[in-house]
């Protein structure tokens, strides 16, 4: 089918949907390609240049449909209209040709043409009839999309159902890990020691909040002859391997302190006891050793951080204690620190984690006196959680730390050496 010298736009329009009816195209499909010749001829058209439509069936395309061909010759008029600004894209364009391809549903298709007399009388109406197909089509989507929406909403409403199982599942399991941890750290830590005359508080946390324990531990208990014995050690690493070894430490020297041997002498006999078992075990003791009733207090280290002490009214020194750690070249204590406390006095052991979280011991040690100090009117067994939170106010080094207070109380106390003095 061929129209010529087409001058006017609703003679082009009749054209098109003269050969998309005689073609049997649907009525989106007439409707698309009506407005995009009309849309490339209409520069043509309207500079008084007659334009010609040509409709002729081709092969089949991809989908095995046979294809209408619908060609718009302007001549050499320019005409330059973007795909993307037709409601129908363009298959191929030439100098002079703009041409469409349809596919046509070949179980619709007929031998004989229909005329143009078949079609409805007035572009009116057509368009009448075009509207109505589109706003079917929009009806159609319309409830397409109620559909989609319900049913989305039920999916959502499922996926929120799951999601609350799975978060009343989730908090099921961090309560039952949080009871393992309590029951686990309750199997780790010494019972809690009943002297009258001290006060005790400890804080711990380990380096990964994942696992339950790290290599920092402690262990107190009691001489036979009264004597408060107490163990802080740091073994290497972090974590539950890192515990093993630290309880092995606070096992050996609770057994040799319990058997007497001599304060000095514990750090050296705990490496020669493990060592055999464990080659690689390293870790930092500090042994204290505090008689209450007269405030005598004994200290051994082995590349331990110093203990802390603060008298009552708010001096505080650091007692070295000179010596090489377990798993260490040479190790053991080279001297015990003696001292006595006097009641109101706070003793306070650590591991490096509360003083090292921002890379400098020093400046960390010289915060941590200043923090005991603002802190000391807390009740001891609250002052060691208070230390670690306001030391750890910004940490650029994450470590297990551990926090042991001891404050002796009031009461009588005996003669006794002079603070600091070494033996």
């Amino acid at each position: 089918m061929t129209a010529t010298d087409l001058r006017s736009l609703p003679a082009l329009r009749h054209a098109v949907r003269s050969l998309a009816d005689t073609h049997r195209l649907g009525v989106e499909a007439r409707a698309r390609l009506a407005l995009a010749v009309t849309r490339v001829a209409a520069p043509v058209v309207e500079a008084d240049h007659p334009v010609t439509l040509t409709a002729t069936r081709q092969g089949t395309g991809e989908d095995g449909a046979q294809l209408l061909a619908v060609t718009l010759d302007h001549g050499a008029c320019r005409v330059d209209v973007p795909d993307d600004e037709l409601p129908l894209a363009a298959h191929s364009t030439t100098g002079s040709t703009v041409t469409w391809h349809i596919a046509l549903d070949t179980a619709g298709a007929t031998t004989e043409p229909r005329g143009a007399g078949e079609l409805p009388h007035g572009e009116t109406e057509v368009l009448l009839k075009e509207l109505g197909a589109a706003l079917a089509q929009v009806d159609a989507l319309k409830a397409e999309h109620r559909l989609l929406k319900h049913e989305l909403a039920e999916t959502n409403s499922g996926v929120l159902a799951l999601y609350v199982q799975l978060d009343e599942r989730d908090q099921q399991v961090r309560r039952a890990h949080g009871r393992v941890l309590r029951e686990l750290e309750d199997a780790l830590r010494p019972p809690v020691l009943d002297v009258p005359g001290l006060e005790l508080g400890v804080h711990y946390a380990p380096a990964d909040s994942e696992a339950p324990t790290g290599g920092d531990l402690y262990d107190w208990f009691v001489l036979p002859d009264g004597t408060v014995h107490i163990t802080v050690v740091d073994a290497l690493g972090h974590g539950v391997r890192s515990t093993r070894t630290a309880l092995n430490v606070t096992h050996a020297v609770r057994t040799l302190a319990l058997e007497g041997h001599p304060l000095q002498s514990i750090v050296a006999r705990t490496n020669e006891v493990l060592a055999p078992f464990d080659p690689a075990l390293m870790a930092t003791v500090l042994l204290a050793r505090l008689r209450p009733e007269t405030g005598e207090l004994h200290l051994a280290g082995g590349s331990h951080p110093p203990a802390l002490l603060m008298r009552r009214d708010g001096g505080t020194e650091y007692l070295e204690t000179p010596g090489r750690g377990i798993g260490f070249p040479l190790p053991g204590s080279e001297e015990v620190r003696r001292t006595r406390m006097r009641p109101g006095d706070l003793l306070l052991l650590y591991t490096d984690g509360l003083t090292e979280s921002r890379r400098d011991p020093e400046e960390g040690e010289a915060r941590l006196a200043r923090a005991v100090r603002d802190h000391a009117h807390r009740p001891t067994a609250h002052l060691p959680r208070a230390l670690a939170k306001e030391m750890h106010a910004v940490i650029l080094h994450a470590d297990d730390t551990l926090a042991l207070a001891v404050r002796l109380g009031a009461g009588p106390t005996g003669p006794g050496r002079e603070p600091g003095r070494r033996e």
